[in-house]
């Protein structure tokens, strides 16, 4: 069992998104997803008023507030890298988490923090993506899961949904559209990590033929 840690700071659509797939991969009984190996172990706001941590609540989920204010950036991290080791979580999750970690957050978790961003890395990195693709004209954007490095929207690609952009899109629109793919690149690359079925080469993602399965390195670390 792969216990995972959830990071957001608002509304948390993709940590519902991502729990509810671990239910739903429990109820169906299916024993080819890998989803049916992990549980959320906490889930974690720098945010007191942030509706996640209600939609937390309300699933029966451990849930902690770590409010930064008044505080360094590194003890912050610290704090809340404590509470992710009493919990003893394995895989972390940024579900909407507005705030940069710092390198001896991401030193203490290497190849086991996930986030979301909604664009096709490297394209259009930081905040307002969105408005950043239609501002530039692209036909095409979407959204990215990928490892969190060092680097701000720069760790290795596990998984990319293409969204098409409209003629008469907007900023909401636009990011509508994505966020329905993020609702399902989300726990289908999570469960991609959990499988085990996949290396890094470089800065490649490289899957893994099904017999080849394995717990990934970084998480038998832990398990050990």
């Amino acid at each position: 069992m792969t216990r995972i840690g959830i990071l957001l700071s608002g509304r948390g659509s993709n940590f519902v998104a991502i729990a509810e797939a671990i239910q739903r991969a429990n109820n169906e009984a299916d024993a080819t997803s890998a989803l049916r190996n992990a549980r959320i172990s906490i889930v974690i706001s720098n945010r007191a008023d942030a509706p996640g941590i209600a939609a937390a609540r309300s699933r029966g989920l451990p849930s902690a507030v770590i409010e930064a204010r008044g505080r360094t950036r590194a003890e912050h991290d610290a704090e809340i890298l404590t509470c992710l080791q009493e919990h003893q979580v394995e895989l972390i999750c940024l579900a909407g988490y507005m705030r940069l970690l710092s390198p001896a957050f991401v030193r203490a978790y290497p190849q086991r923090i996930l986030n979301i961003h909604p664009s096709l890395l490297p394209a259009f990195p930081g905040l307002d993506a969105q408005r950043q693709a239609l501002n530039y004209g692209v036909a095409i954007t979407g959204c990215t899961v990928h490892f969190v490095d060092e680097e701000l929207d720069h760790g290795v690609i596990v998984l990319q949904r293409a969204v098409p952009v409209l003629e008469n899109d907007e900023e909401t629109s636009l990011s509508a559209r994505i966020l329905e793919q993020e609702h399902r690149a989300y726990p289908e690359a999570l469960e991609r990590v959990l499988s085990g079925r996949y290396e890094i080469a470089g800065r490649r993602y490289v899957l893994r033929n099904r017999d080849e399965a394995s717990t990934p390195p970084e998480l038998k670390k832990c398990n050990s």
